[in-house]
């Protein structure tokens, strides 16, 4: 505090008293931005609000992957639950089918006949001379980069791709086949989504193996002449995308799903 004396100091009393009476003078209007943080805060406390309820207590950036590899875990264990059930019970019916027929005639009849076309139905494994074709993806890059031009559609094998393999084994004289130990009949179909396979209600991932009975070099030769073959082993050369062939004695397993039919027609004379 400063003290003064005098009449230098009963002049500011004066003046201080004098302006404690004069009306004040309005203040300067405050800017916009001082009128609109409110506003910016109360939007941003609706929104953190919001954004709460709506996780009810989880974290929305929170990497569910976990949670999806989990669940197809179950799902794969399910299906393999069914699958030995179902095998369970197949069983059960052949067992009560033999005893049946040895009591009755015509179904012991139609049991022996049934076993004579198994093997060409492929409800039979076999062993012998024949190949195997590997098929597979190329190979994932370091640095992430795709050369100019190539898509990643170019770096992975695709279902005309498998299909060019097994339609030149079978014109080569393929006795039985399978993919991925999965025997092939008459009604299997081969599809592709993405990158994986689909056979007979089961998902495969590459690299995807095709295994043949057969002459080796008959099956070779018509590999060798199939236009899909060539047009995979020109991206083989190309993308580095996987082709191997092997002749060796293999075993190509029976046909384990179901054999139900879900339609039929008669054919015609």
């Amino acid at each position: 505090m400063e003290y003064t004396s005098g009449a230098a100091s009963w002049q500011k009393v004066l003046r201080r008293a004098v302006a404690g009476l004069l009306p004040r003078r309005p203040r300067q209007r405050r800017p916009g931005w001082s009128v609109g943080v409110p506003l910016i805060a109360a939007a941003a406390g609706l929104l953190f609000t919001t954004t709460a309820t709506t996780a009810g207590g989880t974290a929305l950036r929170e990497d569910r992957r976990p949670q999806l590899n989990q669940l197809i875990e179950e799902r794969r264990q399910q299906v393999a639950a069914s699958e030995q059930r179902a095998a369970a019970l197949r069983q059960d019916v052949e067992e009560r089918t033999d005893a049946l027929a040895e009591q009755d005639g015509p179904i012991k009849t139609q049991q022996e006949r049934a076993a004579g076309t198994r093997q060409a139905a492929g409800f039979t494994a076999l062993t012998g001379i024949g190949m195997t074709v590997e098929l597979n993806d190329a190979p994932r890059r370091s640095d992430q980069r795709l050369p100019e031009g190539v898509s990643n559609d170019d770096l992975v094998v695709h279902q005309q791709d498998v299909q060019a393999v097994v339609n030149a084994l079978w014109a080569g004289g393929a006795e039985a086949m399978s993919i991925m130990n999965v025997r092939v009949l008459a009604t299997s179909a081969v599809r592709c989504v993405g990158n994986t396979l689909l056979l007979h209600g089961r998902v495969y991932s590459p690299p995807f193996k095709i295994v043949a009975i057969g002459d080796p070099t008959a099956m070779q030769q018509a590999l060798a002449e199939s236009q899909g073959v060539r047009l995979f082993k020109d991206a083989v050369d190309h993308y580095q995308l996987g082709y191997r062939e092997n002749v060796s004695t293999v075993t190509v397993p029976a046909f384990e799903d179901s054999t139900a039919l879900r339609s039929a027609t008669v054919p015609g004379d």
